[in-house]
């Protein structure tokens, strides 16, 4: 699934494209990409055609764009497999397309965005903005913590709400309520650079060891966002059609049966709530 990097990978290859561009036409391939937005397709192009798109932002794994002079915002979340494409207009459909904007921008011209989604666990929709500090999320993101790279994230709070929980450490930053956009990948990578157990209760760890860990989070993130994000297969690429390469960097994920990088112990993989952990038995003894 996109994380984190991923998703900020396709906004910023979207943000010069979009940002200042009128959609000019909305084609609804399959409705099971409009999940999000009940309302349905005449719904969803009636609320877009027409309207000047303002930036491209994110939060975690959504991605959004305000729209101008309008409450509200085109909002993607890319599920499993979604990508977002900037394609030439008229260009060839995109295996497993379900949607495309044909936009005009004032100094790129004519070009098409395109989702496509192989497995459809992926949804746009135009959404409501709500008040959300000293700015304004879609309403459908609005439940959801701030991230590690994001203005205003509140490491205090976060640190704090480790502390106070006895559920394992992996579990608390995978929990959207406390900080977004870790994801799976990232967790295990973060908790190996630390060398805490994933396990390990919250409550058991220091303050040191809590702000220790989050800044490997962001080491972490801010690697993989520089190496394109994460691609084990097609189906995660950025705006352009190319491949993260990410997974060439990974310490711990993946990695189950080869040697520790840092002590040359056997990576171990557990299962853990639907997916796994992976983790060194030597570098990460549990508490």
């Amino acid at each position: 699934m996109p994380e984190l990097p991923e998703v900020e990978v396709v906004r910023s290859g979207l943000a010069p494209a979009v940002t200042g561009a009128r959609v000019t036409g909305v084609a609804v391939l399959d409705e099971r990409a409009l999940t999000r937005h009940p309302a349905g397709a005449a719904d969803f192009a009636a609320r877009l055609e027409g309207a000047v798109i303002a930036g491209a932002r994110r939060r975690g794994k959504f991605l959004w764009m305000p729209l101008q002079r309008e409450p509200h915002a085109l909002i993607a979340h890319l599920g499993m497999s979604g990508q977002m494409l900037l394609r030439a207009p008229g260009a060839t459909a995109e295996r497993h397309e379900r949607i495309r904007l044909g936009i005009e921008h004032p100094r790129h011209g004519r070009l098409a965005v395109v989702f496509a989604d192989q497995r459809t666990f992926g949804s746009l929709a135009v959404d409501d903005l709500i008040a959300d500090g000293d700015g304004l999320v879609p309403a459908q993101v609005g439940h959801i913590a701030r991230d590690p790279l994001e203005d205003g994230f509140d490491e205090g709070a976060v640190i704090a709400a480790l502390r106070r929980s006895a559920s394992g450490v992996k579990r608390l930053l995978l929990d959207q309520r406390v900080v977004s956009g870790i994801g799976n990948i990232y967790a295990d990578e973060s908790l190996w650079a630390a060398g805490i157990h994933p396990e390990t209760p919250g409550r058991r760890l220091s303050v040191a060891s809590v702000q220790r860990l989050l800044d490997e989070v962001r080491l972490v993130l801010e690697k993989a966002l520089a190496e394109g994000g994460t691609s084990f297969d097609a189906q995660y690429v950025n705006v352009n059609g190319e491949a993260g390469y990410f997974a060439h960097s990974l310490n711990s994920y993946g990695r189950t049966g080869e040697p520790c990088a840092r002590c040359g112990t056997a990576i171990v993989r557990v299962s853990f709530m639907n997916r796994s952990s992976h983790f060194c038995p030597r570098c990460q003894r549990r508490r």
